[in-house]
């Protein structure tokens, strides 16, 4: 018994070796083409054919909050949250309705839910931007509204593969013990479907952080997010530094939500080795 134990023990070792050199290798790759826009954040004078900077200094910072970065982060991500949550919630409830056959016609549905990916996003923006102000709606709310419908088919997808996986035997056990829908929503389905939530939750983020199109036709330059900050300074400022800041400012946020949302991932999967048997109804 001891030779078997202890080539699967080697076999486990190697593989946890091999993951971890994959991972750090794939950091570096994801890594390595940020470090010359951090140098050139704080850049003062870059030469060629200088390796690196001559000096550094943090005169990029002042000249990006004086060209209105941080209303324009700040605008960012609210819209980013508010299109995610509205963008989750309603694929959702349409990949719910779609696995468990309540929606007549869901091939059609589906294929609505996909074809803002399969439209041209500025043909498709300009007709839309037309009903729009016909239809005397603010730009603002005109700008979640339609990113909200091209997040749709990223967050309808993700969510119906995690449906399609789900066990409803849970939320019925839950029912018989008591629980109402409430209870049931709150704590099993919703327990259940976190980390598909937050991986929806991401890319519609992903959606309304990183547009340009959207925004600047349908905002009408009333909303002034850092993506058109951005392609303002570059255009026009003249300060490579400045423009490598808020590049790099426009970078940090999704890093950080995918560190959360790969967390979460984590938590639901050890959390999904075994469910305890414990008393459902509060």
């Amino acid at each position: 018994m001891s030779a078997p134990q202890s080539t699967l023990t080697r076999s486990h070792g190697a593989g946890r070796v091999v993951r971890r050199v994959v991972a750090v290798v794939l950091m570096v790759w994801f890594a390595l083409p940020l470090l010359p826009l951090v140098l050139w954040s704080f850049a003062e004078s870059w030469t060629f054919p200088d390796p690196l900077p001559a000096a550094f200094g943090g005169r990029s910072v002042e000249a990006a909050i004086a060209f209105g970065a941080l209303p324009a982060l700040g605008r960012s991500l609210v819209l980013g949250l508010v299109v995610a949550v509205a963008a989750t919630v309603i694929g959702a409830l349409a990949a719910r309705a779609l696995t468990f056959g309540a929606v007549p016609g869901a091939r059609l549905v589906s294929v609505l839910l996909l074809a803002p990916v399969a439209l041209p996003p500025f043909a498709a923006v300009l007709g839309v931007n037309v009903v729009l102000l016909r239809a005397h709606v603010p730009p603002t709310v005109g700008v979640a509204m339609v990113l909200t419908v091209m997040a749709l088919p990223y967050t309808a997808f993700v969510m119906r593969t995690a449906y399609g996986a789900y066990d409803r035997s849970y939320e019925e056990e839950a029912r018989l013990l008591g629980a109402g829908r409430l209870q049931v929503l709150r704590r099993v389905q919703l327990p259940l479907i976190a980390p598909a939530l937050a991986r929806a939750a991401f890319l519609a983020f992903l959606v309304a952080w990183s547009d340009y199109i959207v925004t600047l036709i349908v905002g009408g330059g009333e909303i002034v997010t850092l993506p058109l900050v951005v392609a303002s300074a570059a255009a026009g400022l003249g300060n490579d530094a400045a423009v490598a800041l808020m590049s790099l400012s426009a970078i940090a946020p999704p890093v950080i939500l995918l560190a959360a949302v790969l967390a979460l991932g984590r938590r639901g999967r050890a959390g999904a080795r075994g469910i305890p048997e414990k008393e459902v109804v509060a």
